[in-house]
This record gives C-alpha cells, structure tokens and sequence, in this order.
C-alpha cells in the first residue's frame, strides 16, 4: 500500500508528514487523510512514487 511506502519514506528520511505532502502531492493535508483512509488516484501515487525514488536519489548523490 502506498501510506505503508510513504510512512517508511518518512521515517527514513525524518521528514514531517505535511512537507512530503507538500512537496509530492500539493497537499499539505494528503498524508493524514491517506491515514484516515483515502484512496488516491493512479496518477497521484504514481506521482507520488517517482517523487520518493527522486528524492532518494537526490540524497544518496550527496
């Protein structure tokens, strides 16, 4: 599930839930409400995937 990607993103990376929602989504509110059970459209989690693995990327080059 993509919450479970997102919360190991988020532990990896110590960042606050509201600037990965920010940052990926737009959507300062995106991680909670998947908390709460929202179900985000193909394009978003796609977007949302390519935006973790850039950001891993970004990281390990540093």
């Amino acid at each position: 599930m993509l919450i479970r990607q997102i919360e190991k993103f988020l532990e990896e990376t110590a960042m606050p839930s509201t600037k990965f929602g920010r940052l990926a989504a737009h959507d300062p509110r995106f991680v909670g409400d998947l908390r709460n059970g929202r179900t985000p459209r193909a394009r978003t989690r796609t977007r949302i995937e390519r935006f973790m693995n850039q950001y891993r990327e970004t990281a390990d080059a540093l």
